[in-house]
């Protein structure tokens, strides 16, 4: 008897270590700076999937790591969080990515060392080795970090999965501009909405007009975060903006990525398009009342309450 394989989605992308350390007062160049100092696990893709993870979404994770200890640490916390990393690439005697910044006494970056050079490691090859597990997905979430390999697996497996676009930012937008035709949803901010559309967005019509700019593109699903004023969502039958009122905020990190993980959990439960940015509203609602870029409590169960409590402000256009 043949096993019936359970449905999933695939993150594509970096996991990063973050290490920040806070100055306590009067932050002093060339010196050492009494503080506290404080390490976790990063980069948008991973968070993403693990956010996925814990609303219950059945998440597989293709990253890069090297067999450091971080490494490590990365891949039996992903078993914990229950997201499957084992198709990651390992690169024998790599650095695991890591980004280390020092803030002042007022939360200001002030200095930061980025050690990425390891995703130069991603090659065709390797995507094609992957091949039957792209294939297989329901949906395949990216990001721009790599825009060559973004570019190949699109135009590799299209037709096999629905690609779904984290910009990342306005710089990366402008990178992956010209591939946006390929997605079946993409997730910008108005920055870098405006970036791949070529216009400023300064009202609702500019919005709108953004809109329909995608669609006519062939994207079936577009979301645009608009920061305090909401989310603008269109899918060619539904258009509108969502808002959720009286936000407490602690922390906006990680609020994108808890987005994503919200708009996936939609599409594996086939929720409607209003229900679902909701839910990805109320993911990113749990996510910046912390400073954690990962509320330690997000699960389905804390999304649904904020979803019933929240006092929603909705504008529908069609």
């Amino acid at each position: 008897m043949i096993e019936k394989r359970q449905p999933y989605s695939l993150v594509f992308g970096v996991s990063v270590f973050d290490i920040c350390g806070f100055t306590d007062r009067n932050y002093r160049c060339n010196d050492s700076n009494p503080g506290k100092v404080k390490t976790s696990f990063g980069g948008v893709c991973r968070n993403i999937a693990e956010c996925m993870a814990r609303v219950g979404v059945n998440t597989k994770f293709i990253s890069i790591l090297g067999d450091d200890e971080t490494g490590n640490r990365m891949m039996e916390h992903s078993k914990i969080m229950n997201y499957d990393m084992s198709e990651s690439l390992i690169i024998k005697g790599g650095h695991t990515p890591t980004y280390m910044a020092i803030l002042d006494e007022q939360g200001e970056m002030v200095s930061a060392v980025v050690d990425m050079k390891i995703i130069d490691m991603f090659t065709t090859d390797f995507i094609d080795s992957k091949s039957e597990i792209i294939k297989n997905s329901e949906y395949m979430i990216l990001d721009s970090d790599r825009p060559d390999i973004v570019e190949y697996i699109i135009k590799t497996f299209s037709g096999h999965t629905k690609f779904v676009l984290d910009p990342v930012s306005a710089a990366k937008a402008k990178n992956v501009k010209h591939l946006i035709k390929y997605f079946h949803t993409i997730k910008p901010n108005r920055y870098e909405a405006e970036i791949m559309c070529g216009f400023k967005i300064h009202n609702d019509e500019d919005l709108r007009k953004a809109g329909k700019y995608f669609m006519d593109l062939g994207i079936e699903n577009v979301f645009i975060t608009l920061d305090e004023d909401g989310i603008y969502y269109n899918n060619g039958l539904e258009e509108g903006k969502v808002k959720a009122n009286d936000v407490k905020v602690v922390n906006v990190t990680g609020a994108g990525d808890s987005f994503v993980a919200g708009i996936a959990n939609g599409y594996m439960k086939d929720t409607a398009i209003v229900n679902t940015v909701k839910y990805a509203i109320a993911m990113s609602t749990i996510t910046i009342a912390t400073e954690e870029t990962i509320h330690p409590d997000m699960c389905h169960d804390l999304v649904e309450k904020y979803v019933n409590e929240i006092e929603w402000t909705e504008v529908k256009y069609k």
